[in-house]
């Protein structure tokens, strides 16, 4: 199972196992990050799991698709590395991924 590092706003670190195939998103709910609301379950309609992509990670992430990209206009304070966390499905290629959770919501 790939690894995942969740970093909530206030620095706490979440490490965790994730299923190939399932999202950041899931996982970060999955084991109560705090931070990731996900209001829209997951559908790519709210910008409720917004999250910061380590900049080490963000070509192996890629860039968000334009559904996603429409959706980052209403999270706050986007940055270059800024991803909807349900829309980043981990994989081997992802094992040891980090992302942080940003200080405040959509």
């Amino acid at each position: 199972m790939p690894k995942l590092k969740v970093i909530a706003f206030d620095g706490t670190e979440f490490d965790l196992e994730a299923e190939s195939g399932s999202t950041v998103m899931e996982n970060a709910i999955k084991n109560a990050v705090p931070g990731i609301e996900a209001e829209c379950g997951g559908a790519c309609a709210c910008a409720t799991c917004h999250v910061y992509v380590d900049p080490a990670w963000s070509e192996k992430v890629g860039q968000p698709d334009v559904m996603e990209e429409d959706m980052l206009d209403f999270a706050y304070e986007t940055k270059p590395n800024s991803r909807l966390s349900c829309q980043i499905k981990m994989s081997d290629e992802l094992d040891g991924l980090i992302v942080r959770v940003p200080e405040q919501q959509a």
